[in-house]
């Protein structure tokens, strides 16, 4: 900054560099505020369908999110299980490994069904992957969907919600996979 008040007299020459200087500083502070206040604009309104319907956005699993979502699962269906005087459920290795396999399997063969391509049933699945108890039911979705959204709809139905509310189950797989185009394969298998 200048000052009319130094004791040494400046010369010209350095009055106007620092003059100089103080106009980048300003330019720069102004267009750093011009940068920011561009950002608090308004978005533009998420694409819709033909009826106004906002058009689902793609769910990318990135590999942080991977890690969160099988304990985002069981705590959320712990949750409805309580509500419903359901005791909770615990992962078992060998139903996820079911799970996982019969995900992977549905996107081999594009359809969400309860058969695998070798013809296998749920329960061929659980006793090929060694699991000890009774299998009591298995969901399945094809979805762009979050996990959350899956199981909202899966308790929407009557068939699924009782699967997942079975009171005889205490055992938990849940996999997914996910196409590299976006489409997730979800499985949950219960048993006890």
């Amino acid at each position: 900054m200048i000052s009319l008040k130094d004791d040494k007299a400046k010369s010209p020459q350095v009055a106007c560099r620092e003059i100089e200087q103080m106009n980048r500083r300003t330019a720069l502070l102004t267009a750093g505020a011009g940068m920011v206040l561009a950002s608090c604009g308004t978005t533009s309104a998420p694409p819709t369908d033909a009826s106004g319907v906002p058009l689902p956005q793609l769910y990318r699993i990135t590999p942080e999110m991977a890690e969160k979502i099988p304990y985002t699962m069981l705590d959320s269906v712990n949750s409805l299980r309580s509500a419903k005087g359901a005791q909770a459920v615990s992962f078992n290795s060998a139903l996820n490994a079911a799970a996982l396999t019969h995900s992977r399997d549905m996107s081999v063969q594009n359809r969400p069904w309860h058969f695998g391509s070798d013809g296998s049933s749920p329960l061929v699945r659980v006793q090929r992957v060694g699991y000890a108890g009774t299998l009591y039911g298995e969901v399945i979705s094809e979805t762009y969907q979050t996990e959350l959204e899956t199981l909202s709809y899966w308790m929407s139905k009557k068939d699924t919600r009782d699967v997942i509310l079975d009171t005889r189950a205490r055992d938990l797989g849940f996999a997914w996979y996910q196409e590299p185009q976006g489409k997730i394969w979800w499985t949950m298998l219960l048993g006890g």
